[in-house]
């Protein structure tokens, strides 16, 4: 198995269930966290390791180290494991994905923005989603008609906050989840929204369909719904913990418990709530985005190019948003022919996010 992102929350949760399962870790690719990335070498002795900078690569113990972009592409072509786990954040996932899928592996994709850039390019019957919303939705839906799918949001870290208060929130606040610890980009896109934005426009290509929706579910014990063509709705329920979605990904077949069972009466009461625009004003756009879907380019690059204006402190949060929006309506009408086309566009996009500060 190659592990991409593996010194991340899916890395690591991938790599626990690997030493748990006794599977054979070929490679690693990490980015800036070199202690873990040694660590991890040590453990799983892997053929190849790949890191984000190459001024990094005397600080690790390896005779097989590869750098960036380029040294990942290559570490893929090398690697003869049929598995690929990508958990990579942002952008600079998507060359990896197109590369596992060109080399004809198994992708186990924990990127969204693959998806929310790319998809109409991506063949998705060779991806398995490790998101626990869509994985919800995949085990749920058994090759069954339905009407239209659901996910759940938790709300983010402003979710209770006033919304006076929310306009003078800083990163730090931002990065306050609170239900559970994740990564800086993914934790600040929870409060904005923008993740399950994101979600929705995975869900379009993975399942065909633009009837997808999402409410708050403040517990994250629900992560997916579906409303079937007879008139049920069914509902997934599992305690939080990635390792469920990643097993079914990586593993041949589940004979063994991978969490512990819910206890239903120890829940608290479990209640949906609509999505505000006026806390979250970036899912105004939902509608639109799921039925123009190449938007997702210009979506995906004014968000990352305006979470590193929002962390160096030059806008507050809604400002932040305020960029993406205007950054939507500047390239509303454009359509994406090709894989290169997305690479220009995301360029110009950041380019224009930069320009209105």
């Amino acid at each position: 198995m190659v592990v991409l992102g593996s010194t991340g929350s899916i890395g690591v949760n991938t790599l626990e269930l690997a030493k748990r399962f006794n599977l054979k870790i070929e490679a690693l690719v990490a980015g800036n966290n070199i202690a873990l990335l040694q660590k991890q070498i040590n453990e799983f002795n892997p053929k190849y390791v790949a890191i984000a900078n190459c001024k990094d690569k005397d600080k690790l113990q390896h005779p097989n180290i590869f750098c960036a972009e380029e040294g990942i592409l290559e570490l893929l072509e090398l690697s003869q494991s049929k598995l690929v786990v990508n958990a990579l954040v942002g952008f600079a996932g998507l060359k990896p994905t197109l590369k596992a899928i060109e080399l004809n592996k198994k992708l186990a994709l924990a990127n969204k923005e693959s998806l929310v850039v790319a998809g109409k390019f991506i063949d998705t019957s060779k991806i398995t989603p490790i998101d626990s919303e869509h994985f919800g939705l995949w085990y749920l839906l058994n090759g069954r008609t339905f009407n239209k799918l659901y996910i759940t949001a938790s709300g983010g870290a402003f979710r209770d906050w006033k919304i006076e208060d929310i306009k003078k929130a800083s990163f730090c606040d931002a990065l306050k989840h609170p239900n559970w610890a994740m990564g800086n980009k993914i934790t600040i896109d929870s409060a904005s929204m923008v993740n399950k934005l994101f979600e929705l426009l995975e869900a379009r290509w993975l399942f065909n369909t633009t009837n997808v929706d999402a409410f708050i579910e403040r517990n994250s014990i629900v992560h997916a719904l579906i409303e079937f063509l007879d008139g049920s709705t069914t509902a997934h329920l599992s305690k939080t913990n990635m390792q469920l979605p990643i097993a079914y990904a990586i593993l041949e077949k589940i004979d063994e418990p991978i969490l512990k069972p819910i206890n239903l009466l120890e829940l608290n009461a479990i209640t949906f709530e609509k999505i505000e625009i006026a806390r979250y004003p970036i899912w105004q756009i939902k509608e639109h985005l799921l039925n123009n879907p190449d938007i997702g380019v210009v979506l995906n690059g004014a968000n990352e190019a305006a979470i590193t204006l929002f962390e160096e402190g030059k806008v507050h949060f809604f400002e932040m948003i305020e960029l993406l929006l205007k950054a939507y309506q500047k390239f509303d009408n454009i359509s994406i022919n090709s894989l290169e086309d997305i690479f220009i566009l995301d360029k110009e996009v950041r380019e224009f996010v930069q320009k209105l500060i």
